[in-house]
């Protein structure tokens, strides 16, 4: 089996995701700031925002990983640190995860499942216990949604993501660190159609992220698209440490699921934030990392140097 770039098995170069011309950075603030200007309470910017992104038919707003080859919440509100003698210094590059960091939604995946009455409990299982690869469990996926609704249009999936929000305190905190010089990324395992929206509306510095194939009508294929194990994230993050000259004490990752621990590379910082299960709290205490349980991102400027 090829081995690309990264050393991850089974993928191919990075595709070109979308047929498109993105849009600039100066026209998608013009259409947020559009949206800003309505008469529409701010609950209902966001979802109307990718509405807007929906029917304008934007299929790439931000630039994948420069050479980078492919292959419920808990109520506790607090910060735990298992060191707070010494301030924190700001880092020279931050890594999120997407789903429940970014975002408040527990899965990219599992929106679909849910817009399309589906359920991958079984699949998921084979998928933990080793009996499926990736982009089996991708492809097992697809075929679940495709016998509730066939064809499948890339506009069909856009619409499922509409009423998705940012996770408070995500366009603050991103800007913040930015402002700073840090270099801002995203490594998620999500779907790059929805994760490369989010990547624009906060204006991180790169991202990576798994997805789909689409046919020539934009109509959703059979396979997936695996640019990254959902448990090698941390292969990602040495790349891109090479890439930019950074050196892995210099990197803070955010995550919340316990998979997301490969993010914390030999040297590196690790925020496990807002848990998405309880196991994954359990892990990341067991990690010894800093923990942030409470849904808001400005949480973290004191873990990042930013206080």
């Amino acid at each position: 089996m090829q081995k690309d770039a990264l050393g991850l098995e089974g993928c191919g170069p990075l595709p070109s995701c979308f047929s498109r011309k993105p849009y600039s950075a100066e026209t998608v603030e013009t259409m947020r700031t559009l949206v800003g200007t309505l008469r529409v309470p701010p609950v209902f910017r966001f979802p109307l925002f990718l509405s807007v992104i929906w029917l304008s038919s934007i299929t790439f707003i931000a630039k994948p990983f420069k050479q980078v080859s492919s292959c419920e919440v808990l109520e506790s509100h607090m910060v735990s640190s298992p060191s707070n003698s010494v301030k924190a210094k700001i880092p020279a590059c931050v890594v999120f995860d997407c789903d429940g960091v970014l975002v408040d939604a527990v899965s990219s995946w599992r929106t679909l499942h849910d817009h399309f009455g589906t359920d991958n409990v079984k699949n998921l299982q084979h998928f933990i216990n080793g009996e499926l690869s990736d982009v089996e469990f991708m492809r097992s996926d697809i075929q679940l949604w495709k016998n509730k609704q066939n064809p499948i249009f890339k506009d069909d999936l856009f619409r499922a993501y509409s009423g998705i929000k940012l996770m408070p305190g995500a366009r603050e905190l991103v800007s913040e660190l930015q402002q700073h010089g840090v270099f801002v990324a995203i490594v998620s395992a999500g779907v790059d159609i929805f994760v490369s929206t989010i990547a624009s509306l906060l204006k991180v510095d790169d991202w990576i992220a798994n997805g789909f194939e689409f046919a020539d009508d934009d109509s959703l294929t059979d396979e997936g698209i695996c640019r990254l194990h959902a448990g090698g994230k941390g292969e990602i993050i040495k790349k891109l440490c090479e890439m930019k000259g950074i050196v892995s004490s210099d990197v803070v990752s955010v995550g919340d699921s316990e998979m997301d621990l490969s993010m914390h590379i030999e040297g590196s910082n690790f925020i496990g934030f807002n848990p998405s299960r309880e196991s994954a709290l359990l892990a990341f205490e067991k990690a010894g990392v800093e923990i942030v349980t409470e849904k808001d991102l400005r949480l973290l400027r004191p873990l990042l140097g930013l206080e």
